[in-house]
This record gives structure tokens, sequence and C-alpha cells, in this order.
């Protein structure tokens, strides 16, 4: 039999034990309960890319689907002039062939040297959807030899809402230059060529953190977040 010392340092033990079982247990509680006070809201998407800064830029607040979540798996045409045309576009599709209210969003490159270019064709701009590398060197080659002050250039996001029968539209925009070489890995796009005008490296160069700071999304999304609010 353990003398009275003993005994009570394994009493002690054994109460910090399950003190420490019944913390984990309340964190695991809080963390579903987290989870299930946030409202699902579908972004008509299937871009990694975009799921993974549209995810952490609304942490916490909305629990973010992407299509492939909601079983779509389709190929959404984006035929319109504009990037608000197509986030429309995305957006309508979704809401009529899966019922979901949700939002989606294009993103436009518009280089003043270039007459706004390329503008809604951004992602193709190379020749190949989703192709940055090649859209990088077009970009490159058709500004080789233009000086930096004539480099000014801007990125646009456009996200269009469909929420309880309503369609609410927002944008955000950043101000910069395009480099004259690639700058950084991180991002994603033509972020290593583009120096936002509020920073001194490019986006390529940044954390997410710091690019979602100033980004042009993370503002378009400010404005979408800060009105689900009103909504809630």
């Amino acid at each position: 039999m353990p003398c009275p010392l003993e005994y009570l340092g394994k009493l002690e033990y054994l109460e910090n034990l399950e003190n420490l079982e019944y913390l984990d247990n309340l964190a695991s509680l809080e963390y579903l309960e987290n989870n299930e006070l946030m409202k699902d809201i579908v972004f008509a998407t299937n871009n990694e890319h975009k799921l993974s800064e549209l995810r952490q830029l609304m942490a916490g607040k909305y629990n973010v689907l992407s299509l492939a979540d909601i079983g779509c798996h389709d190929d959404i045409p984006e035929t319109a002039a504009t990037i608000e045309g197509n986030a429309m576009i995305k957006a309508q599709w979704v809401k009529e062939h899966y019922g979901y209210d949700c939002f989606s969003d294009d993103t436009g490159l518009e280089i003043d040297a270039l007459g706004g270019e390329p503008g809604v064709h951004s992602a193709r701009y190379g020749g190949v959807a989703h192709d940055s590398e090649r859209n990088i060197d077009k970009v490159l080659h058709l500004l080789h030899g233009v000086p930096l002050e004539r480099r000014t250039a801007r990125f646009r996001t456009a996200i269009v809402l469909i929420l309880d029968g309503e369609t609410h539209q927002f944008e955000g925009k950043v101000e910069g230059h395009i480099l004259t070489e690639r700058h950084g890995a991180g991002g994603f796009g033509y972020d290593p060529i583009f120096k936002p005008v509020e920073a001194e490296c490019a986006f390529g160069e940044m954390t997410a953190e710091q690019k979602n700071r100033i980004s042009h999304r993370g503002r378009a999304v400010a404005k979408l977040t800060e009105f689900l609010s009103t909504r809630s």
C-alpha cells in the first residue's frame, strides 16, 4: 500500500489528467460549435489558388464551399466581354443548375501601355488557359523596352453574389507597375511581375497574409463579407 505522500501524488496526477482530458473535450466541442455556427457559402470555382485565398480571407466567418463540394464539375463558359460579365455567368449557372445561393469572381490585369490588355483575357493571354508562365512571357515580351513609368497597371476583381433572389456586385482594385522580370515564387498568375504601389516588392515576394491585406481580391472580399454581415 503506498504511503500517504505517494498516494496524494498519484491522486493529483489523475485529477490533472482528467482536467486535461476535460479541456481537450471542451476545446473540441467549441471547435465543432464554431464550425456549426459558420454559414456555408458556395464560391463558384474549383481553382485551388482562389479557394485558398478566399478561405483565408473569410476564415472564422464563412465556410467556403467549392463547386466540387456541391458536385459541380461543369466547364462553365466564360464568354462575356467584361470580368463583371464572366462573374455573372458563373454565379447564375450555379444558381440555375444547382439551386445554391453563391458568389463568383473574375479578375483581370489591365496594363495601360497595352491599351488595358490582357483584361478579361488575362487567364488565357498566352494562348492556353491558365498557363501563367506563358501569360507572363507574353506580357514581358510586349513590354520589352517600355520604361517603368509607362508600365502602370492594375488588378481588378469583380464579385457577383446571388442571395435570396437578389444580385449584388462588389469590386476590388489595386494599382501598380509591371516589372521587367519575375520576382518571387509566391502567389499565382501574374503575381511575380506585379508590384503594387503600396509595397516595395512584387506580389510574388509576399506572404499570403501580406498580399491579402492590400490585394484586389482581398478588397473585393472585404466588401462582400461586410455586406453579408448585414444580412446575418
